[in-house]
């Protein structure tokens, strides 16, 4: 299930336990309930990002064991950050900086791969409705995209990969050209599903978010 309301007590207390779940997550077996926990609060108490950004980078700056399970766990929370918070220009251009430093000490490396997926992700995040969802997670700490699929009336459904940064807009145009619609004077539109209701999905509103919704 999608993580739901949460009570919270202070922002340093709060802290405090994020500093701790990022130390039980260099050696957790099965790091993505833990990560969208991490991620859940940072959406909740938005003075907490820069905060798990700074950590993030001074945990894979002279890591034990670069490249190490560990420390690949570090890198792929901080894709995900990347993927769904924006911090403050000052952390941002530090974050910046370390990408660069590690694209430049570790060439080819697991570690330059994720810098250079987070730069490019960070240049597209906007900010999140929601926090990604495990399947998201998954496909992140991997750097690759999700199917999403669509049904269509009238024609079978239809797989579109999408980033964390895709909105219904572009699926949509994707859809219509795929489907010879092109020069159709109809407007289209996604729409979202559940058993209780179906409503449009906002030509602005990430896929990313809707499919969490789902989850």
């Amino acid at each position: 299930t999608a993580p739901g309301p949460r009570s919270y007590t202070t922002l340093r207390d709060e802290a405090v336990k994020l500093f701790n779940s990022l130390q039980q997550l260099e050696s957790e077996r099965d790091p993505v309930p833990l990560m969208q926990g991490v991620l859940q609060t940072c959406l909740d108490l938005p003075p907490l990002v820069d905060e798990i950004y700074c950590q993030l980078v001074k945990q894979t700056t002279e890591p034990p064991a670069p490249g190490g399970q560990g420390d690949l766990h570090y890198w792929q929370l901080l894709t995900c950050m990347s993927c769904t918070f924006l911090p403050s220009p000052p952390v941002l251009r530090f974050l910046r900086f370390h990408l660069d430093r590690t694209e430049k000490r570790f060439p080819a490396s697991e570690m330059a791969k994720y810098a250079c997926f987070i730069r490019e992700a960070l240049g597209k995040t906007k900010g999140r409705e929601c926090v990604p969802s495990l399947e998201e997670i998954l496909v992140l700490m991997q750097r690759q995209e999700m199917i999403c699929t669509v049904h269509c009336p009238g024609a079978p459904a239809c797989s579109v990969a999408i980033s964390s940064h895709t909105t219904a807009e572009e699926v949509a145009q994707e859809l219509v050209s795929r489907l010879g619609l092109s020069q159709s004077p109809n407007l289209f539109a996604l729409y979202e599903q559940s058993r209780r209701r179906e409503q449009p999905v906002g030509s602005a509103t990430l896929l990313a978010d809707v499919l969490t919704r789902f989850e």
